[in-house]
């Protein structure tokens, strides 16, 4: 069976639980990830005389099998991992954890069950790393990313920040444009690389746009930190990756042959904020490497350090990209001095504002500053994304969307303006304003304010302007409206036609709506037939990641021209399923081909059954549903006679079980008890009526029971029957489209509801004017009045 994405994740985060209560995931992910480590390189090198990575004799994780239940088994690990790092110059790096320490994992008999069960969980057949990727979709590298998220998620906020959320991630690695590199001799530099996901992510980008393993560079001052992007550079499939542990401001490694800095032709960098240690070890007015040309940065405020180091660090024609705190964007003081110094050499191409509470370390709002040195000169303005809105709640964090991802992306390399979204500023209107940066100062993404109508609320009417602000859909409806306002009784004003409870109705019923659904319905269609023949024609060796990217610019193509439907919102719709389900359907099919049928029996991840039963057996499916609807009615009276005679001073009270149940057993023993007591005689026809109920059920069930089996037999007959062709059709036009095509009709929803709920909330807001609340608080006032003087009591 090919190894499912899912369940790979779900399988190794099992791995986790053998270890929680004894130290916390900032400890226990370096005993995770070495298993992980071993496990892989085991698989995927072991009796390779040419391979990178040399699994040593004593130095695999079948080695690791061989001692579960032994009582020396953490000593004994300890040699394997020593081993395995001897022979790979790995010492510091895969050895970091002890797995003989009592007291992280228990004495004794406590710690030999833990660690063989760790061990097991590890040995499982489906984790067989050795044909792990799909022609280089790395199914293991993203296990990876998905671990350290959840243990970043886990460790908190004084322990999340060796991670960076892969989606930022992808971000910077898209606007600094990898994906243009040209030469295998490039390189990638992370100065303060954390576990390397910034580094790999770039390093992803350019390898599946160009093909090209661009040279990687990073360094890292924690020691644990560091050898987990060594880890992590060798399971992204990049072993030849320089990873360096050490202070990058203080003592930066890397270095050209003259003394000077290494240059590179990209940078990234997610720094730790606002760090007050920075200028330790440091003489900034006498820096060697001459990263403070444009300015001291505070004394206790680090983030223009970062900055200037990962300037310092580009080649002439060097892009790149680091994540700061928005206040980098408008502080004043020596700060000020240094981005005004920086804006006027042209370097800083853009900003990208993030949503707040993104990283693991800070919940604060950051942002993503693009410099570009190679087209400094001449620079006229600079590129302004206000994202903070574009995300989802993902636990305790924030997290951006495919869709956001996507926009952000898109907007940026292509330097398109949108309103309240983006905008090209020029240098002149930033000079203007003290080259102060702060996003709101240019980008008013703010929500409108929904302002209160005094008159319509003196004297009733919904104002035409806020009606006219629905423009967008009366561009598209017209006769919508007409149906739904009439003229008011002055000037500026209108009155709904009907009732507020038949909003939905009349919106749903107009032909033009009906026009419109059929028109978006279409373009699904449309989308459906251009790539039903590519997603038939997957095959071993796919790579999924590369037909999820087509599909998801064919669909943003086929609904960028939709009225009134946000195209991002159906790629998300695409995204979420293949997140989902397709993902998992693809890669098996990646692996092992289009299979009805594995390991004996019917291929249900790829082909459910109820697909099968739909399309092929919908009769039988319904005779089940009608003879399940006959047990239900019989069940049903059995339950309403039981409830109606079943209290303790009723007829039934003496037929109850001691849990106060009825049973065909417990009525059979009671109707045998009274049988022939002449006084019973009602409660015995009772019981006979409950008997006679209870074998109705039984019969029922059986037959429900039987024709279950029936089909059952028949479904898994049928799969083993199913031709290749037959088996495409059904799963790409009866499961993956057909599932596809009901989440874009939910959009439509939406829509509907959104503008049928502004309209109520317009309706209602105005609705009762001043004098008609005048008039019933009076009435109110006379019949309170006139309940107190019956009363007795004068008003």
């Amino acid at each position: 069976m090919a190894l499912k994405k899912s369940e790979l994740y779900s399988t190794i985060w099992k791995s986790c639980d053998e270890l929680r209560g004894g130290m916390d995931a900032s400890q226990y992910k370096d005993y995770v990830l070495i298993l992980l480590f071993i496990k892989y390189v085991s698989d995927r090198y072991a009796g390779d005389s040419k391979a990178l990575i040399v699994v040593p004799k004593g130095g695999s994780f079948a080695d690791l099998v061989a001692l579960q239940g032994k009582a020396d088994i953490g000593d004994k690990i300890n040699v394997i991992i020593a081993k395995l790092a001897d022979a790979n110059g790995l010492k510091g790096v895969i050895d970091v954890a002890d797995f003989n320490d009592s007291d992280k994992l228990g004495k004794g008999k406590d710690m030999v069950d833990r660690l063989s069960n760790l061990v097991a969980l590890f040995n499982n057949p489906n984790l067989d790393f050795r044909n792990n990727r799909a022609g280089g979709d790395d199914l293991l590298g993203d296990a990876y990313e998905y671990l350290m998220k959840n243990f970043a998620t886990e460790s908190g906020k004084s322990k999340g920040q060796f991670y960076t959320p892969a989606e930022v991630s992808r971000i910077m690695a898209k606007v600094i444009g990898v994906g243009n590199a040209r030469r295998a001799d490039q390189s990638i530099y992370d100065p303060t690389c954390g576990s390397g996901s910034l580094l790999l992510n770039a390093f992803d980008e350019a390898r599946h746009l160009t093909r090209l393993s661009l040279s990687l560079y990073g360094q890292e001052m924690d020691n644990a930190t560091a050898a987990l992007a060594k880890m992590n550079m060798i399971l992204h499939d990049a072993p030849e990756a320089e990873i360096w542990k050490d202070n990058t401001l203080s003592s930066p490694h890397w270095k050209g042959k003259n003394g000077s800095l290494l240059t590179h032709d990209f940078v990234v960098a997610n720094p730790p904020f606002s760090t007050k240690a920075w200028s330790n070890g440091i003489d900034p007015l006498n820096d060697q490497y001459h990263r403070f040309e444009y300015g001291i940065p505070p004394e206790k405020n680090g983030d223009y350090a970062f900055l200037l180091h990962v300037l310092a660090s580009l080649k002439p024609t060097g892009k790149g990209a680091i994540i700061l705190p928005h206040g980098v964007l408008f502080r004043g003081g020596a700060e000020a001095d240094i981005r005004t110094a920086i804006l006027k050499q042209g370097y800083i191409k853009g900003i990208i504002g993030l949503p707040v509470n993104l990283f693991y370390g800070t919940s604060i709002p950051a942002c993503i500053i693009v410099l570009d040195k190679e087209g400094s000169v001449g620079r006229k303005g600079v590129f302004l994304i206000d994202a903070s809105k574009g995300f989802i709640k993902d636990g305790p964090k924030n997290r951006l969307r495919a869709q956001d991802i996507h926009k952000i992306v898109t907007t940026f390399n292509e330097g398109l303006e949108i309103d309240r979204y983006s905008r090209l500023v020029p240098l002149k209107e930033i000079e203007a304003n003290d080259f102060n940066l702060n996003i709101p100062r240019y980008i008013d993404s703010s929500d409108p304010e929904d302002l209160q109508d005094i008159d319509a609320h003196l004297r009733g009417g919904i104002p035409n302007r806020d009606i006219d602000e629905l423009s967008a859909y009366w561009d598209v409806f017209p006769g919508i409206r007409k149906a739904l306002f009439k003229k008011g009784d002055r000037s500026g004003y209108s009155e709904l036609k009907i009732p507020h409870t038949e909003l939905k109705k009349t919106i749903f019923g107009n032909p033009e709506f009906s026009a419109f659904n059929e028109s978006i319905t279409q373009r699904f269609m449309e989308w459906s037939s251009l790539n039903k023949k590519k997603l038939k024609a997957i095959k071993v060796g796919t790579l999924p990641k590369a037909l999820i990217d087509e599909l998801g610019e064919d669909i943003l193509a086929t609904f960028r021209k939709a009225q009134l439907i946000d195209a991002y919102d159906v790629y998300q719709h695409l995204l979420n399923y293949w997140e989902a389900a397709m993902q998992d359907d693809v890669y098996q099919i990646s692996q092992i081909g289009w299979q009805s049928t594995v390991d004996g029996g019917p291929n249900t991840d790829l082909l459910p059954r109820e697909v099968v039963i739909h399309k092929f057996f919908k009769a039988e499916a319904e005779a089940i549903e009608g003879l399940e609807a006959e047990r239900d009615e019989v069940s049903r009276k059995i339950e309403e006679l039981c409830e109606e005679n079943g209290g303790d001073e009723e007829l039934l009270a003496e037929a109850a079980t001691e849990k106060g149940t009825y049973t065909k057993v417990s009525v059979k023993a009671r109707l045998a008890g009274i049988k022939k007591d002449r006084d019973a005689a009602e409660e015995r026809k009772l019981l006979e009526a409950l008997v006679e109920l209870f074998e109705a059920e039984t019969a029922a069930k059986k037959k429900v029971k039987e024709a279950q089996a029936r089909l059952d037999e028949q479904v898994t007959k049928k799969y083993s029957q199913l031709n290749e062709a037959s088996l495409k059709d059904l799963v790409v036009e009866e499961k993956w489209l057909a599932t596809l095509g009901a989440d874009v009709q939910t959009e439509l929803d939406r829509l509907t509801q959104a503008l049928t709920s502004r309209i109520k909330l317009l309706a209602e807001r105005y609705q009762m004017p001043l004098p008609a609340l005048e008039k019933e608080l009076a009435n109110l006032s006379a019949t309170v009045e006139g309940h107190l003087m019956t009363m007795g009591f004068a008003w």
